[in-house]
């Protein structure tokens, strides 16, 4: 392409930006593209913002380029950080230290193999990024499919025949805009989060255990708790949130999956984006990426995602309640951890980072809704069978307990009672058919063998003396 070639196909973007952001025939200012996308309106941020833009039009490649994320992840990451001095480390090495000799006293779940870390907001940003694309790239999609349909409805009758050939120069703009506001949530959340499993879910490795050094030392201030019993308590948690991920192994892949499952599901709600399109106004700029961050183009959830959505939260509620009682358990020698686990859930009531990154990407709002359903659920059964038969029930997902369990531990717990006391469990219709034909036996009690005498049993001509192979 020769450069006169590209400086049209460059005015023909403008064009086609101007005609989706404003119907107005006002000249585009890219000023207010930045503003859309979320980044400020310096020459140095525009100039970045087209760079991308241009760099996304001339790939052969659909797909979106997360490196944006990452860049601007980082990039806002990066303001406001401060190095940690050598003894804030030693300080915080010496709370793992002794968050790990504090549960091992209070749970089964073996400690970890590698050691904990510290993390700047920065590397925070670069280790998460990778989960946080696979969970918004469903929606990221999604939003270009849309960006391009809108686009092709809306562009006058002399630019269709352009708007034909253009999906991909329409996808790789909405993509890069969404690439770009992802960095900047991201971003946000490093300066808010200050531990590996605060937001819920595992965004680091399995078994990593990490406190982001400069974000405990906010989270302290003004709490007149001194800082050391902060440190132990934060740790504690951390280290048990990534016990339990390293522990059940089959936790990350369903929390992961029921999460992208749910974002593919997700549409995005095309006369809500022609009606922006219509009445945007180039001064407002804000109007846009409010519309892409908030969930204003995400239609009302299908009952399939209510569904979905209910037994994410049930399964998040599950593990918050589980780290919180043994949280509480394993701190009770800490004089003011009472005062800490009230400010943590004070943070986690308020929204916390959880809520506005999940509604930013996928549209899923997680508040702590059960969790202190979850808790008391976890607190009586610790109470009834101890910290080993508690922590056995997460050795296998079929062992779990369900909602109704949290609605109500009563049934739960007496089974549990029953099971350590040696007691048959009782069964129900369901477990005497699947106990029945796993025998072999007609379900009703007969004691006959399932397969007859039709002849169609392969071990009908043997010698029926001896006994049959299970």
């Amino acid at each position: 392409m020769s450069d006169d070639d590209r400086d049209d196909s460059d005015d023909e973007l403008r064009d086609m930006l101007r005609q989706f952001l404003s119907g107005n025939g006002a000249s585009f200012d890219p000023s207010q593209l930045a503003g859309a996308a979320g980044l400020p309106g310096d020459a140095a941020s525009i100039q970045a913002l087209m760079g991308q833009l241009q760099s996304a039009l001339h790939s052969p490649s659909d797909g979106i380029n997360w490196d944006i994320a990452l860049e601007q992840g980082t990039t806002l990451a990066s303001k406001e950080s401060v190095d940690t001095t050598p003894a804030e480390r030693a300080s915080l090495d010496q709370a793992f230290n002794v968050a790990a000799l504090w549960l091992d006293e209070v749970t089964s779940i073996s400690e970890l193999t590698t050691t904990p870390v510290l993390l700047s907001r920065r590397q925070w940003v670069k280790d998460t990024m990778p989960v946080w694309t696979q969970l918004a790239e469903p929606v990221a999609t999604s939003i270009s499919d849309a960006l391009t349909q809108v686009m092709q409805e809306q562009a006058p009758d002399e630019m269709r025949g352009m708007l034909q050939n253009a999906g991909h120069v329409v996808r790789a703009v909405g993509g890069t805009l969404f690439a770009i506001q992802l960095g900047q949530v991201v971003g946000q959340l490093s300066a808010e989060v200050v531990s590996g499993g605060d937001i819920g879910i595992p965004l680091l490795k399995d078994g990593t255990a990490a406190l982001l050094p400069q974000n405990v030392a906010a989270f302290g201030e003004g709490l007149d708790i001194p800082t050391d019993q902060v440190a132990i308590y934060l740790a504690v948690r951390e280290l048990a949130h990534a016990r339990l991920s390293r522990h059940a192994k089959w936790l990350r892949l369903r929390l992961i999956t029921a999460i992208t499952e749910f974002a593919r599901g997700v549409t995005i709600d095309t006369d809500r984006m022609q009606e922006l399109a219509e009445s945007f106004d180039p001064s407002n700029p804000e109007e846009l990426r409010e519309a892409m961050v908030s969930g204003a183009l995400i239609p009302p959830k299908t009952e399939a995602q209510q569904a979905a959505l209910s037994r994410l939260e049930t399964l998040l509620a599950l593990i918050e309640g589980w780290v919180d009682v043994v949280t509480a358990k394993a701190t009770a020698r800490l004089p003011k951890s009472d005062a800490v686990a009230e400010t943590v859930r004070r943070r986690r009531a308020a929204g916390g980072p959880a809520e506005s990154a999940f509604a930013t990407l996928v549209g899923l709002e997680l508040r702590p809704r059960r969790l202190r359903e979850a808790a008391a659920m976890w607190s009586q059964v610790t109470d009834a069978v101890g910290d080993d038969e508690r922590d056995r029930l997460w050795s296998h997902p079929d062992l779990l307990p369900t909602s109704e369990d949290v609605d109500d531990p009563s049934a739960l717990v007496a089974r549990l009672t029953a099971s350590a006391a040696g007691q048959e469990p009782e069964f129900d219709e369901l477990d005497e058919a699947i106990a029945a034909m796993l025998s072999g036996e007609d379900f009703g009690g007969t004691g006959e063998s399932s397969g007859g005498d039709d002849g169609d049993d392969p071990d009908s001509g043997r010698d029926d003396e001896g006994p049959r192979p299970v």
